[in-house]
This record gives C-alpha cells, sequence and structure tokens, in this order.
C-alpha cells in the first residue's frame, strides 16, 4: 500500500461511518442534543465535513464544495458562508439545523470524493511540503491531513455515539 491508498483508505472510512450515523434519521433526531451544550449529529458530521473540505481545498490549492457546488445555499445556515463549526458556541451549534440525512451525507460525499481525488494524486514526497507557516513548528501536508483524519474520526465516532442514544430514547 502507498502513500495516496492510505490516505485514501482513512478518508473512504469515515465516510462509511458517517453514513452509518446518518442513515434514516429525521431532522429532528439529527438535531437531537444530550444537553444543551452538547454537540448534535447535524452539526458534528455538518463541522467534520466542513474541516474536511476547507482544509483539503486549502492544501489542493481549489475551492471548497461548500461554495462552489451550491451546499452553502442549501444548507441555508444562519452563519457567516466560511463557518466550519470551529470553537462554535452552544447557540451556533443548535443554529445548524439540518432538514435531512441525504442532504448532510451528500455534502459529506461530494468532499470526500474531492478529497480521494486529491489525495489519491499525492507522493510521499508530496507530504513534507509546508502548508500553514502560522504554527510553530510550520505544519506539513501530512501533519494536516493526519490532522483532519483525526479530528474526522472523533466526530464520526461522536456522532454515531449521539445515534446510539437517540434510538435508545
Amino acid at each position: 500500500m502507498n502513500t495516496s491508498e492510505l490516505l485514501a483508505d482513512g478518508f473512504g472510512r469515515i465516510r462509511e461511518i458517517v453514513q452509518r450515523a446518518v442513515d434514516g434519521l429525521t431532522a429532528d433526531q439529527l438535531a437531537f442534543r444530550v444537553d444543551p451544550d452538547a454537540n448534535s449529529i447535524g452539526w458534528l458530521v455538518w463541522h467534520l465535513t466542513r474541516i474536511q473540505d476547507d482544509h483539503i481545498a486549502d492544501a489542493a490549492g481549489s475551492d471548497q464544495v461548500w461554495l462552489v457546488d451550491g451546499w452553502q445555499q442549501r444548507f441555508a445556515l444562519p452563519l457567516d458562508p466560511l463557518a466550519t463549526g470551529f470553537a462554535h458556541s452552544s447557540d451556533e451549534v443548535a443554529a445548524v439545523r439540518v432538514e435531512s440525512g441525504e442532504l448532510l451525507t451528500g455534502y459529506h460525499d461530494a468532499a470526500c470524493e474531492r478529497t480521494l481525488e486529491y489525495v489519491r494524486g499525492l507522493a510521499a514526497d508530496d507530504l513534507d511540503r509546508v502548508v500553514d507557516t502560522s504554527w510553530d513548528p510550520p505544519v506539513t501536508l501530512g501533519v494536516r491531513l493526519v490532522s483532519v483524519l483525526s479530528d474526522n474520526l472523533q466526530h464520526a465516532g461522536q456522532a454515531a455515539y449521539v445515534r446510539g442514544l437517540v434510538e435508545r430514547a
């Protein structure tokens, strides 16, 4: 297995978890919060997808599918169009109300396809390229991709856990 195959496998696993966490849920189930300050399934999946879309677009020097493929308009969230969910308040989490699981998985699928297209074209040497100099030490592409994978897997697992609570309620 080479570098690009390994990365593609990792992002593909996130996609599978997202599909299982969201499949068949109603808008109310997607919005369920364990307590007033907890994250909902809808917010978790939207956020992890926004992070993937934002960070991969930045690394690839391309546009976010959120903006260029009309997802921002379809979601119609009362948030800044560039919002990713990073450091969202409880009120902002509540504002991420999604009409259907199909909308969420549609956006995730589109962002994941862009990610897979990008990582499948990478060579091992590409991972050493610095993509963010605002950190010390500067962030390489390899570190950024592992960060996105880690963040996405954690949030996808959280969404799956909350789904279990929704199903037991």
